[in-house]
């Protein structure tokens, strides 16, 4: 017996506003991270943010201290604007639960 996934227009439905997936395991959050596509653009910028804070520290190294300014604003503007979509994000999916972001959750 093979295992055929249900692809109806209900499901799809349901997964764009609720990016848990029910149907393959028991943890309410396992793969969110991948599922739910509106998190990527959080994760992205706090990549650009590390990558920009790399970037900022050579430059300060090297004695480029008006491109080591540009690089810190640029790297603590993009880890907080990702950082800020990211924890929105949560909260709307927690929010689709009842509970509230601080909301303490076991394993």
């Amino acid at each position: 017996m093979t295992y055929q996934p249900d692809n109806g227009p209900s499901r799809e439905l349901d997964s764009e506003h609720h990016p848990q997936d029910d149907a393959h395991t028991m943890r309410n959050h396992a793969g969110e991270a991948i599922t739910d596509s509106r998190n990527w653009p959080g994760y992205i910028l706090i990549a650009a943010g590390i990558a920009v804070l790399g970037l900022t520290l050579v430059a300060a190294g090297y004695g480029f201290e008006g491109w080591a300014l540009i690089g810190g604003i640029a790297c603590v503007l993009c880890l907080a604007l990702g950082t800020a979509l990211v924890l929105l994000e949560r909260r709307r999916v927690k929010a689709l639960e009842g509970k509230e972001l601080t909301d303490q959750e076991g394993h």
